[in-house]
């Protein structure tokens, strides 16, 4: 396993930054393109490491997939920086979850549940950390039960061996 290789936050101008006020730290508020990309990095640090094959995995959604046709793939190195930032703080989950909400319509809430799901099935069999992060995610989401579990069973699907 080895850690994703990190560029420089202030790369980039995607996404607002306000100050708060109360704590003095910067804020990162996500488009929507950039909340997707915040869950499969959440997924793939919830075990406390992101494989070859998760990053692999968020390469390849990244380039194939119609939600993300406009966006710059250089930027998954500052949204995972930012992620990462969000997770050192007391409350970064919590905050990181909330902000993927605000960021995205509904419409593509169950995708971001998506993309995590594929994500904790790129390396095979899902850790007890990546299915507490699962479940916390479609609490923050507010996604039905049982359409999350829909949602699983075709990721665990897809990646079955013969």
């Amino acid at each position: 396993m080895r850690s994703a290789s990190l560029a420089p936050a202030d790369r980039s101008d995607a996404g607002r930054r306000e100050e708060d006020g109360a704590a003095g730290r910067t804020v990162r508020r996500f488009n929507a393109q950039e909340a997707l990309i915040c869950a499969m990095v959440l997924m793939a640090a919830s075990d406390r490491s992101m494989s070859d094959a998760e990053l692999a995995m968020m390469a390849r959604m990244v380039q194939e997939l119609p939600v993300f046709a406009d966006f710059n793939a250089a930027e998954i190195e500052v949204v995972t920086e930012t992620v990462l930032r969000l997770l050192d703080e007391t409350d970064g989950l919590d905050r990181a979850c909330t902000m993927i909400r605000e960021a995205l319509p509904a419409r593509l809430r169950e995708t971001a549940y998506l993309l995590a799901c594929e994500v904790a099935a790129a390396d095979g069999d899902a850790t007890q950390e990546e299915l507490r992060f699962l479940q916390d995610l479609r609490i923050a989401l507010d996604l039905d039960r049982l359409v999350a579990g829909a949602i699983e069973r075709a990721a665990r699907a897809r990646y079955q061996v013969i």
